[in-house]
């Protein structure tokens, strides 16, 4: 899916918090390639604004030209942007490249209070910028100070009482060219009568309006907060806006959407800082815990998993292999019950390609299948340079840990799903090529006609069991990134069950 490329033109938040740090997180959390133009730099925190250094118009549209002119741009969403020139500017670019979206959060006053954007630049930004606006995003403050610069002084002034106030205002504010308002209503709680708070017990609700064409209009209601953390709440909110519709939806849906994030970040909020503190910009964000591509790596490296599996690859059992000491009749007991495991092992790869959704794993599965076969075969080989025949290995009665093994392989395949079912198989396929290359580079594995066990370690470091490996593995990668983490720690633990259960099979016979 392609990712939806958002251009922020906006001031920087050394705290995190807001402006382009913020921003970029929202963007992040979405999935979309977000790209920066920075107006200003401050020093800021949760407690406050102490410095604002403001960057030249000039500078600003190089940035801004830069990643137009290279990378393209889906959505501009502008925040802070701290100057009369700066904001005619904007609007010279988004007509030149006639961009398609624009979110403008009227970036005046902060959180704390402190005063972002000079008069004189309000005036720029209604004559210049929003004639030319999507979605426009003031909270009640700031869209009070739009009407008043615009000479509106009566409902600028007037109290607000109900949420029918507020979309007046909403609509006064869209015929000055926005061709949505959305109207946040943080500053103005609610009580469950859709009429305005007095108290702060009476507070209940959030009360969102969006005007748009056509008279359509959208309340999104949340749930009241009596919480700290709203540094940022503005630049989210747009950033969010900019984010849905980046991504196709159309502005009534991204509203929605990108107020119940908001709700969201606050109530999972981090608490940070002494102030008012940031949002939790990736509370829907389930982060796995292992890199693309590497989690083979990561599940044999975890804690509960790394001990037992070096339990698994350097058993006394195939230790013995090595260097040739492990008695010949356990080795014999252990080829035929392999050779009955591989029976199942075979029915459960059958079971894969019945579970699988698509040709190519299907294949796979018969593939695996063909290698097994041809591996019995070998099975019966070294059987029969003992003198054992076919006729009596198929007679032969599984041990207990062989049933239970096969058995445990197969129920978890026809209770649950194609990836269990491979996590349940994984322990033998990933093992016995760890534990070939382990022996074959050990110090103290015997190479030569001396150890009669030299064979079946080569047969498993041979170039087609590490294809198979290789398959495998890369099958396993390509389904795990699409899983939740909870679904990860199921997958570990059937996984780490196989692996005891393979250990309990090199145990079946005695090793000195």
């Amino acid at each position: 899916m392609a990712h939806g490329r958002v251009l922020v033109i906006a001031g920087s938040d050394c705290s995190g918090g807001a402006g382009l740090e913020a921003d970029q997180k929202v963007l992040a959390a979405h999935g979309c390639y977000a790209m920066t133009a920075t107006t200003a730099l401050t020093a800021q925190n949760t407690t406050g604004v102490n410095s604002i250094h403001v960057i030249p118009s000039e500078f600003v549209e190089q940035q801004i030209e830069a990643c137009i002119q290279d990378i393209g741009v889906d959505v501009i969403k502008t925040g802070m942007l701290a100057s009369a020139t700066t904001i005619e500017m904007v609007a010279k670019q988004v007509a030149r490249h006639k961009v398609a979206s624009l979110v403008v959060d009227p970036v005046m006053v902060s959180t704390s209070g402190a005063q972002l954007l000079p008069h004189e630049a309000i005036q720029e930004l209604s004559r210049h910028l929003l004639p030319l606006t999507t979605v426009l995003t003031p909270n009640v403050p700031e869209a009070r100070l739009i009407l008043l610069e615009n000479g509106v002084y009566a409902l600028a002034n007037k109290e607000i009482q109900s949420a029918t106030d507020v979309e007046s205002i909403g609509r006064e504010i869209r015929a000055l060219g926005p061709n949505w308002v959305l109207v946040k209503g943080g500053h103005l709680p609610f009580r469950s009568d859709m009429t305005v708070a007095q108290t702060e017990e009476e507070k209940q609700l959030v009360v969102d309006v969006l005007v748009g064409p056509d008279n359509q209009i959208l309340r999104v209601v949340s749930p009241y907060q009596a919480s700290t953390s709203t540094h940022g709440t503005g630049c989210s909110l747009a950033s969010a806006i900019a984010a849905k519709i980046a991504e196709g939806a159309d502005i009534p849906h991204a509203v929605r959407s990108a107020c119940r994030y908001i709700e969201a970040g606050i109530r999972t909020a981090p608490k940070l800082g002494n102030g008012n503190g940031p949002l939790n910009h990736f509370h829907s964000i389930q982060r796995l815990p292992f890199i693309h591509g590497y989690f083979v790596e990561y599940l044999l490296g975890r804690p509960d998993v790394r001990d037992i599996w070096k339990t698994f690859v350097h058993h006394p059992f195939v230790m013995a292999l090595g260097n040739g000491s492990l008695p010949l009749e356990s080795f014999k007991g252990f080829i035929i019950q392999d050779y009955l495991y591989l029976i199942h092992f075979s029915r459960a790869n059958a079971l894969a390609a019945y579970k699988s959704k698509g040709i190519g794993e299907i294949s796979r599965a018969n593939e695996i299948v063909g290698h097994i076969m041809r591996e019995m075969q070998l099975h019966v080989n070294y059987c029969e340079s003992f003198g054992i025949s076919p006729d009596e290995i198929h007679v032969t009665e599984e041990k207990q840990a062989c049933t239970a093994y096969t058995r445990y392989v197969l129920d978890v395949g026809q209770s649950e799903d194609w990836l269990a079912l491979q996590m349940a198989l994984a322990p033998c396929l990933l093992g016995y090529g760890a534990a070939a290359e382990m022996l074959h580079s050990h110090e103290l594995t015997h190479r030569d006609e001396g150890n009669p066990y030299w064979p079946w370690i080569q047969n498993y470091v041979a170039d087609d069991y590490i294809e198979a490996v290789r398959v495998g593995s890369e099958l396993l990668e390509n389904h795990v990134i699409l899983q939740s983490p909870s679904r990860i720690e199921e997958l570990v633990k059937i996984f780490i069950y196989g692996t005891k259960l393979e250990i309990g099979f090199w145990e079946m016979f005695p090793y000195k």
